[in-house]
């Protein structure tokens, strides 16, 4: 049970996705790690009894190549994957709440404060952080429990770890408290 003197928080773990993982379509650097600390999310909220939110990317823009409907790729990958009373809400754009179901959600549930983890970070996570802290909840993201990709731009190769690193160091502060996971589950207690 959740500690009363808290805000209602919850879990959401954004595109844990087989595509992002090794040997498939878009594998990202240090999936395995974030998905097994996002696992560690994972059992946290469900000993605590709190909500837990599955997003699912499924991809319908023409010319996409991973996400595909009806795919393994696009199944939730084993180190979080979701049990029968676990919501989950499927999306076709970065931002999580854009046309899908989980603001009303989170709104009917009363959840004040989201824990946010996943992948990509410059991309999902980042749009759904910004997004959810346009909204009023408080955001705490997960570092370790999220994972992204090399970027190119013009012309100019941005590894992973810069790319991970600019992208939380611009949501920390006014977005959302970046923290490792031992830390969230320090602040969330038991």
């Amino acid at each position: 049970m959740q500690n009363s003197s808290l805000p209602k928080t919850a879990l959401i773990l954004v595109d844990i996705q087989n595509d992002y993982f090794p040997g498939e379509k878009n594998e990202l650097h240090g999936s395995l790690e974030a998905g097994s600390q996002a696992g560690r999310l994972l059992e946290h909220f469900r000993r605590a009894r709190q909500d837990i939110v599955h997003i699912q990317h499924i991809s319908i823009r023409p010319g996409a190549r991973f996400f595909l409907p009806g795919t393994t790729g696009a199944e939730i990958h084993a180190s979080v994957q979701p049990l029968a009373n676990e919501t989950i809400i499927q999306k076709h754009y970065p931002n999580s709440f854009r046309e899908t179901g989980l603001l009303e959600h989170l709104r009917a549930n009363q959840v004040k404060r989201l824990v946010i983890a996943g992948m990509m970070t410059h991309m999902c996570v980042e749009a759904t952080t910004r997004a959810a802290c346009d909204f009023g909840f408080e955001c705490l993201v997960a570092a370790d429990a999220c994972a992204t990709k090399d970027l190119d731009f013009q012309g100019q190769a941005v590894p992973a770890g810069h790319v991970h690193a600019a992208c939380l160091a611009a949501l920390q502060g006014i977005y959302a408290k970046v923290l490792t996971v031992e830390e969230i589950i320090d602040l969330l207690g038991d």
